[in-house]
């Protein structure tokens, strides 16, 4: 009788009651990043010009955050702001010093901490971080610098027939360079890696990182032959030139009438004046390598339901910050528009609410402490941002007071900062400041979405204006803006 009474203890120890579920474990986490990606660019947001059938499914499946935004960055390259935000967990001037090759900071970083809770970490695609993947991913694939290399003949761009180049011409390398399209790579890196995970019971992270639709913007031609120009809408924020261009940092001469000028990078991609024209051509690559991205996210995630591992998985998408094409004027994402500052955010996984949507205001870096709440992870400290599944679980409805924007260009070898753009994002308005001309552009945002009309010296909204200049001061302290440092 003692014997079997030691049995049945020992059993019980071990093994649940009856009608007691097992201990959950730790879900996977599944982040997939694109660059460039603006907020409208997904059908299933409204845009019913573009083709985006994974994204659109992985929205009917889970919560979409409809405002959200990238606080700016530092430099031309507002990727690099934005990973470093995004791995560092800090916001974006502590992001820029953080110290990437200290030991005890690297100890900090999103997957490091992750790797703390049992997880393993996995990379592929573009990186963009000053660390290499490898010491701080336990599997990286194949880590993308900045962007694919451009050609002159990109740059050089005529937009008529006689074009030379076109995105699906592999000479031109670019995302063509090895052979194979790289968002096809960062796909096959991916399902590999799931694949080979089956026999782990250990929880995944997946950092999962595409260049695309970053330019060249490349993709094969069966895509680009999804987008006749005829069926591609001009922007309703198109304009041939930005009034305030040669004064916000993406453009510059040495006097007015000099015909030597320097353009950023990404204003070279259509030529000034804007046509509608190059305008449409830059948007018909912009939608194929999109579409192109969108059937290697589904290759992923069919990998996930086939490893069995769905039930137990979220996951996450959005994108580093978003793109003008066109809009005021503009091709690339140097200024604080929303078409350049907001971005996709869709979250899917066990107990997130299906065809979900959420309209307030985010920053895409709260990606990081959701997935550190949802991996079990305690001690948030020195993560700057807030996690979503409060606004997921209807617990809270305001994110953030306002909403940071900023574009700035450092010379770190002179130690000059040059101050060109702020935004504050606040009760459905905006105010944009240009410093260097201390001019001010106010947009309702709420009742103007695609910010056509300043306001900014109509006498009715003195009042709104000077109110959004004290916040933004106010705002800039917060963020630890080195413009307001003395203010």
């Amino acid at each position: 009788m003692k014997n079997l009474l030691f049995l049945v203890i020992v059993f019980l120890s071990v093994t649940p009651f009856y009608g007691q579920k097992e201990k959950q474990k730790k879900p996977n986490i599944i982040f997939i990043l694109a660059d460039d990606q603006t907020y409208n660019s997904i059908q299933s947001l409204g845009n019913n010009e573009i083709k985006t059938p994974a994204l659109d499914k992985l929205a009917s499946q889970g919560t979409t955050f409809t405002h959200s935004f990238n606080p700016g960055g530092w430099n031309g390259a507002v990727c690099l702001a934005s990973r470093a935000m995004l791995n560092s967990g800090k916001k974006l001037w502590k992001a820029r010093t953080y110290s990437w090759e200290n030991e005890k900071a690297q100890s900090k970083m999103w997957s490091m901490r992750l790797k703390d809770q049992g997880y393993r970490t996995f990379m592929t695609g573009k990186w963009h971080v000053p660390i290499k993947a490898a010491r701080v991913f336990d599997y990286v694939g194949h880590e993308r610098g900045g962007m694919p290399r451009q050609s002159k003949e990109r740059y050089n761009r005529k937009f008529n027939e006689n074009d030379e180049w076109t995105p699906y011409n592999k000479k031109f390398g670019g995302f063509w360079q090895g052979g194979k399209h790289w968002s096809e790579v960062v796909g096959d890196d991916a399902v590999t890696f799931i694949e080979e995970s089956n026999e782990s019971e250990a929880p995944l992270f997946m950092y999962v990182a595409f260049n695309a639709p970053h330019d060249p913007r490349q993709s094969p031609k069966k895509y680009v032959d999804m987008y006749p120009l005829e069926n591609i809408s001009t922007p309703i924020a198109f304009l041939p030139e930005y009034p305030y261009r040669w004064d916000i940092g993406i453009g510059w001469k040495a006097s007015r009438s000099s015909s030597k000028d320097r353009i950023m990078r990404d204003e070279k991609l259509a030529p000034f004046p804007r046509t509608e024209f190059s305008v449409k051509t830059n948007i018909q690559e912009y939608y194929a390598i999109i579409t192109h991205m969108d059937a290697q996210i589904k290759r992923i995630i069919d990998a996930i339901k086939k490893s069995g591992k769905e039930e137990n998985t979220y996951i996450f998408f959005t994108a580093d910050h978003g793109l003008a094409i066109g809009k005021h004027g503009f091709t690339g994402k140097q200024n604080l528009y929303d078409h350049s500052v907001r971005v996709p955010f869709i979250v899917v996984g066990p107990n997130i609410p299906k065809n979900n949507k959420i309209d307030t205001d985010i920053y895409l870096q709260d990606v990081v402490p959701t997935t550190l709440e949802l991996a079990g992870v305690k001690n948030l400290k020195g993560i700057d941002f807030k996690s979503v599944l409060p606004l997921i679980k209807d617990d809270k409805k305001e994110q953030y007071d306002a909403i940071y924007g900023t574009f700035n260009i450092i010379d770190d070898s002179r130690n000059k900062h040059d101050y060109y753009q702020r935004m504050i994002r606040k009760d459905g308005w905006k105010l944009i400041y240009y410093p260097k001309i201390d001019t001010y552009r106010l947009y309702n945002v709420e009742k103007d979405p695609d910010e056509l009309v300043d306001l900014a010296n109509e006498s009715k909204y003195k009042r709104k204006l000077a109110k959004l200049k004290k916040q933004l001061i106010k705002l800039g302290k917060k963020n630890e803006d080195p413009l307001y440092a003395s203010k």
